[in-house]
C-alpha cells in the first residue's frame, strides 16, 4: 500500500477539488480530459481496476495535507501534553498551534480541501462497487473482496467527514459524486446530521470487512487496510464525539445534546465487541516495542493487531508520504525534528516506573558521530515515539528528506480499553469491575507489566472518569488525541489555563512546586515540590558497576546519574557531563509568553474556514465561531 498510485477518475473528481480549494475559473482545468483519466465503466469493470480505485481513497489519509503532517503535525496542539512549533508569528503552523488562527492562515486551506477530494474520490466508489457485474457472476471470493471494497469506501468517507467536523464543525456534506450535483458549493450541514449518517454508514461497512485473521480467505496479504476492528473501533470513536461537547454555531457555545448517553451506549458495545475478540485485537506487551519495532521500524504488521487502524505513509512524494520524525521528534546528526515539545508539566505527570515517559519524551539528541547521546534540558525535550535513532528497515536515520515512510497510527486497542470504560462508566453513573479491569490493563502494560504499580482506581462516577483522563494523557502523548479529548469533554479551557499555571510555577526564579490539576487524577506527589533538580547529569563514560555496557543503547533515563524527581548532587559525578534541567530562564523564553497565547473560550476549539473558500462559493458558505 505505500507505494500505491491513484489516477483521477473523472472529471467531476477535478471539479471537486476546484470547488474544496475555492478556484473559480473552472473550465479551463474541465477541458479537455485529463490525459490519465479514464471512464468510470472502464475503473469499475474487473477487480483489479476496483480495488485501484479504492486505494486511491486511501491516499488522501496519507502525504503532507493530511496525517502525514497537517493532522498529526500542526492541527492537535497546544494542549497540556505538548506545544506545537514555536518561533515568531508566520501565518501558517506556529500560528495554528498557538491558537493565532485567523481564516487567512494557508496552513487551513489545502488539508480541508483534501478531505473533500477524499470524500468525492469514495463517492465514486460507493455508487460504482454495488453497480459492477461480478457482485452477480464472480466467485465467492470475488464477491467477498467487492463487499470489503465497499466496506471500506464507506469507512474511509467516515474519516473525512469525522476529521472535518472534528476541526472544523458543520461543513457541507455531500453524499453523492459531483457530476450529479447541480451546484458545488453547499451550505452547512449540521455536525449531527453529519454524524448520524456516518455512524449508520459504519454499522453498513462492519458487515462488509472481515476480521485481521479472515483476510486471506478473500486472497489478501497483511497490510495496512481497514478490518472488521478498525471499523468497530472508529465507530465508538466517532460515537463518543457525538455524545461529546463541541462549538455550536447557533449560540457560540460549547455544548453537549441531551441524548448523549444513546452515543455512549453505541461506543460501548462496538468496544466491548472487539475486546470479545482477543484472537484478533490485545495489546502488545511492550509499549516501547510498539514504536521502536513496529512504528520506527516501519513493520505494519504488528502481531498482536495493537494497530487497529494505521495510515500508510510511502513513496517519498508529499501527497503520499509524511514527514513524521521529521518535522518532530529526536534530532539525529544535526538533521530534522524538534518542533514539537514535551510540556516540563506532562513529563512530570508519569511517576517513576511509568516506562510510557521514556518513551513518548526525549530529552537528548544524537551527536553528528550519529552514535552519541546529548542531553538536553527540560525545555528541550522532544516528543520521542517517532525518534530517528529508532529508525530502521531501512537503516537510514540520517537521511536528508523531506519524507520519512512512517506510519501513523489513528486507533490502538489501548484506546478500544479506555473507551469502552469511559463510556460504560457515564452509562452506569459509577464503574464496574470490567470498567476497572480494562484501566488497569491498560496502565499495568504501562509498569512494564507489574500489577503491583497500577494505582487503586476510584470507582465513583467522578473520581473513576479523572483518573481515565489522567490514564488517556499517559497512554496517548503525542498521538493526536489528547486535544480532542479535552474538547470532547469541555476541558480544554480548563487545562490550558491550568497549565500555564504550572508553568509559570516551572518558571519561578525560586520554583514553586506543580499544583494538581482539578480536571483529572494527580501527579505523583514527588512530582509536585519547588526542588525538583535543577541540573542532571549524564554518563559520558559508563563506570564499570554498568558491567561494561553500551552507553549508546541508552535511549531513556539510564542515560542520567541522578535522579529526575530528587534535587541534584553538588558535585559533579565521576563520567558524567553536567547539563541545565530546570532553569526559570529557560521555561519562560520556551513555554509561558508562547504556550496557548492566542486561545479564547468558546472560539478556538474550532477553526475558521480559509477566506478563498468562503469567497468562492458566493455568500453560500458561512464564517462563523466569532471568525
Amino acid at each position: 500500500m505505500k507505494n500505491s498510485i491513484y489516477r483521477q477518475l473523472t472529471r467531476a473528481a477535478i471539479a471537486a477539488v476546484i470547488a474544496a480549494t475555492g478556484l473559480t475559473s473552472c473550465k479551463k482545468y474541465l477541458s479537455p480530459d485529463p490525459v490519465s483519466s479514464f471512464s468510470q465503466d472502464y475503473v469499475f469493470s474487473n477487480l483489479p481496476y476496483a480495488k485501484a480505485a479504492v486505494i486511491g481513497v486511501y491516499n488522501n489519509l496519507s502525504g503532507q495535507n493530511s496525517y502525514g503532517l497537517y493532522f498529526s503535525g500542526y492541527y492537535p496542539y497546544d494542549s497540556d501534553e505538548m506545544m506545537g512549533a514555536s518561533g515568531t508569528a508566520d501565518g501558517e503552523r506556529r500560528d495554528l498551534a498557538h491558537y493565532n488562527i485567523l481564516s487567512t492562515n494557508g496552513g487551513i486551506a489545502s488539508a480541508f480541501a483534501n478531505q473533500y477530494s477524499g470524500i468525492e474520490r469514495a463517492n465514486i466508489c460507493i455508487e460504482q462497487l454495488p453497480k459492477m457485474s461480478l457482485n452477480n457472476t464472480g466467485t465467492t471470493q470475488e464477491k467477498g473482496e467487492l463487499k470489503r471494497l465497499l466496506g471500506e469506501a464507506l469507512t474511509l468517507r467516515a474519516q473525512f467527514y469525522f476529521d472535518l467536523v472534528k476541526i472544523w464543525g458543520d461543513v457541507p456534506a455531500q453524499w453523492t459524486p459531483s457530476a450529479e450535483q447541480s451546484n458545488l458549493f453547499l451550505p452547512k450541514t449540521d455536525r449531527d446530521t453529519i454524524y448520524n449518517h456516518i455512524l449508520s454508514d459504519l454499522k453498513t461497512a462492519e458487515d462488509l470487512v472481515p476480521w485481521r485473521t479472515e483476510i486471506g480467505a478473500l486472497g489478501d496479504g497483511a497490510d495496512e487496510r481497514i478490518t472488521k476492528g478498525a471499523v468497530k473501533a472508529l465507530r465508538a470513536r466517532i460515537a463518543l464525539f457525538r455524545g461529546g461537547y463541541s462549538l455550536r454555531r447557533a449560540t457560540n457555545q460549547m455544548e453537549r445534546r441531551p441524548d448523549y448517553l444513546t452515543y455512549y451506549k453505541i461506543a460501548r458495545d462496538e468496544c466491548a465487541d472487539i475486546m470479545a475478540r482477543r484472537d484478533q485485537h490485545t495489546l502488545n506487551p511492550s509499549y516501547k516495542a510498539l514504536w521502536q519495532t513496529y512504528v520506527c521500524g516501519r513493520n505494519a504488521n504488528e502481531p498482536n493487531g495493537e494497530f487497529l487502524f494505521q495510515i500508510a505513509e510511502g513513496g517519498n512524494t508529499g501527497s503520499t508520504d509524511g514527514r513524521i520524525g521529521i518535522y518532530n521528534g529526536t534530532r539525529f546528526a544535526g538533521a530534522g525534528g524538534g518542533s514539537l515539545s514535551v510540556l516540563p508539566n506532562y513529563y512530570y505527570y508519569f511517576d517513576s516506573t511509568d516506562v510510557r515517559r521514556d518513551v513518548t519524551a526525549a530529552p537528548y539528541e544524537i551527536k553528528t558521530d550519529g552514535k552519541s547521546v546529548q542531553a538536553h534540558n527540560i525545555n528541550v525535550v522532544y516528543d520521542g515515539k517517532f525518534r530517528r535513532d529508532w529508525w530502521s528497515n531501512p537503516v537510514n536515520p540520517t537521511l536528508a528528506t523531506l519524507n520519512s515512510g512512517i506510519n501513523w497510527i489513528l486507533i490502538r486497542f489501548s484506546d478500544v480499553l479506555l473507551m469502552y470504560a469511559e463510556a460504560d462508566n457515564e452509562l452506569n453513573n459509577g464503574a464496574s469491575a470490567a470498567d476497572v479491569a480494562a484501566v488497569a490493563e491498560v496502565d499495568k502494560r504501562g509498569h512494564g507489566g507489574n500489577a503491583a504499580l497500577v494505582p487503586t482506581i476510584p470507582t465513583d462516577h467522578d473520581g473513576f472518569f479523572k483518573f481515565l483522563v489522567k490514564e488517556r494523557y499517559l497512554e496517548f502523548g503525542n498521538e493526536g488525541i489528547r486535544k480532542y479529548d479535552l474538547i470532547r469533554w469541555n476541558l480544554l479551557t480548563t487545562a490550558i489555563n491550568e497549565t500555564k499555571n504550572n508553568l509559570a510555577n516551572f518558571g519561578a526564579t525560586t520554583q514553586l512546586p506543580m499544583a494538581a490539576p482539578s480536571y483529572m487524577a494527580p501527579p505523583p506527589s514527588y512530582s509536585m515540590t519547588g526542588t525538583l533538580p535543577t541540573s542532571l547529569y549524564y554518563w559520558t563514560t559508563l563506570p564499570t558497576v554498568f558491567n561494561g555496557s553500551n552507553l549508546n543503547t541508552y535511549d531513556d533515563s539510564r542515560m542520567f546519574a541522578n535522579s529526575v524527581y530528587k534535587p541534584a548532587p553538588t558535585a559533579t559525578p565521576a563520567n558524567t557531563a553536567k547539563v541545565s534541567w530546570i532553569s526559570y530562564s529557560g521555561i519562560n523564553s520556551t513555554f509561558t509568553t508562547v504556550f496557548a497565547s492566542s486561545f479564547k473560550t468558546n472560539h478556538s476549539e474550532l477553526y475558521p474556514i480559509y477566506i478563498n473558500q468562503i469567497n468562492a462559493s458566493g455568500g453560500v458558505l458561512t464564517q462563523d465561531y466569532g471568525y
